[in-house]
């Protein structure tokens, strides 16, 4: 999703609750009497449980969010096969048009875990580390799903002349650009400098590691699909701001074992923000 995390005085859009979350009714009738502890959040209302003593997670999106967990289940289904991913046991519309997605649990914890943010460097570099391994396990040869650049100017085109775009959720460093000039922006992507199966959210939180401070696996899979390998690395990068401060998103490119890229980075990260 665009912008979730602080930049100044910016407020987190997608962080760990911080205080008691009402459970949703299609999430108590999926979890019975089991307890579910709200462990994320985000600014589109979705929720993810965990169920204690059974090494599962419950996501759950309200209707008309606009998050994709059938198509994460699809995604994560097809994935699995080749990286470390969450193993989907089950997913669904409840009647009231929310979606909801449960997984297995997967070893690691979040890179935004308290203990690795007081770790950036840790952090960041296994987020590369991973992001690579990841670009390199995915085959594209047979991906059935497409998150080119071309296919998401498209959706931006059409989010606009629908007149649901709103700038004033992108980021800062984007509002001051009206829709229209930011659409002329993004009108010619750059070549593709390597085609690769992007995971489509690679922001900080959704790189798990363990112990040792090697990454484990990913998460939040509703985008993954063919694209330059820039789509990720744009964000990836923009998240370690958010998330760990300044001056990281070398580092990351480093572990990753790429060059920065102005070009490519800028046009990414506007993308995202306009379609993401």
């Amino acid at each position: 999703m665009p912008f979730d995390g602080p930049i100044g005085e910016e407020a987190w859009l997608a962080a760990a609750p911080d205080g008691p979350v009402e459970m949703p009714a299609a999430v108590k009738l999926i979890v019975g009497g089991r307890i579910a502890r709200c462990v994320w959040r985000n600014a589109l209302g979705g929720l993810t449980f965990e169920i204690p003593g059974s090494a599962q997670y419950l996501k759950w999106a309200p209707a008309g969010s606009g998050l994709r967990l059938l198509d994460e289940a699809t995604r994560l289904r097809w994935v699995r096969s080749f990286t470390p991913v969450p193993e989907v046991l089950d997913a669904g519309t409840a009647d009231d048009g929310s979606t909801w997605l449960l997984t297995a649990k997967v070893s690691g914890t979040t890179a935004v875990d308290e203990r690795l943010k007081a770790s950036p460097r840790i952090a960041v570099r296994a987020i590369g580390e991973g992001l690579r391994a990841f670009h390199e396990a995915v085959p594209t040869s047979g991906c059935p799903f497409d998150w080119s650049a071309q296919r998401r100017v498209e959706r931006a085109r059409r989010i606009a002349n629908a007149g649901e775009m709103h700038p004033e959720s992108w980021h800062p460093s984007h509002r001051d650009l009206g829709v229209d000039e930011a659409l002329a922006l993004v009108a010619e992507p750059p070549p593709v400098e390597r085609l690769v199966v992007c995971h489509g959210d690679a922001c900080a939180p959704n790189t798990l590691i363990d112990s040792t401070g090697r990454w484990t696996a990913h998460v939040d899979l509703g985008s993954t699909g063919t694209a330059d390998l820039w789509s990720d690395l744009a964000v990836a990068t923009w998240s370690t701001q958010w998330n760990y401060g300044p001056h990281w998103e070398e580092e990351l490119l480093d572990a990753y074992g790429i060059q920065h890229d102005a070009e490519r980075t800028r046009f990414y990260r506007l993308l995202w923000d306009l379609v993401d």
